[in-house]
């Protein structure tokens, strides 16, 4: 199983991105999305479990959304961010769990105040 993810840019304090993580199965796994900011380890954001039941680091529960698209063939999760923030730039990586942990190869966001 491989996963691709995208969507990631260079943006402004305030402005909002989607990232969009595909993977090449349709087996509907739980699904996570983490960060790593320069220098620093990866970190959680959030996750969709695979009856949807989702949560969130606090640093975004309030701005960012998981969602998973339930008419697509492969497993694709999103993730909505919303008023970003330059401490939320980073890689960001989905990551599935299933058998065993499956990463993606990340995507950057910059956010620029």
């Amino acid at each position: 199983v491989q996963l691709q993810a995208s969507g990631g840019g260079s943006v402004q304090a305030g402005d909002s991105l989607r990232l969009t993580c595909v993977a090449s199965t349709s087996a509907n796994y739980p699904m996570s999305w983490y960060r790593q900011a320069p220098g620093k380890q990866r970190q959680f954001v959030a996750r969709i479990g695979s009856r949807g039941d989702t949560n969130y680091d606090d640093a975004v529960k309030d701005r960012f959304t998981i969602s998973r698209d339930d008419r697509a063939v492969k497993n694709t999760v999103y993730l909505q961010m919303n008023d970003l923030k330059p401490e939320d730039t980073g890689v960001y990586f989905c990551k599935m769990s299933s058998q065993n942990e499956i990463w993606g190869q990340g995507t950057q966001v910059t956010v620029s105040s």
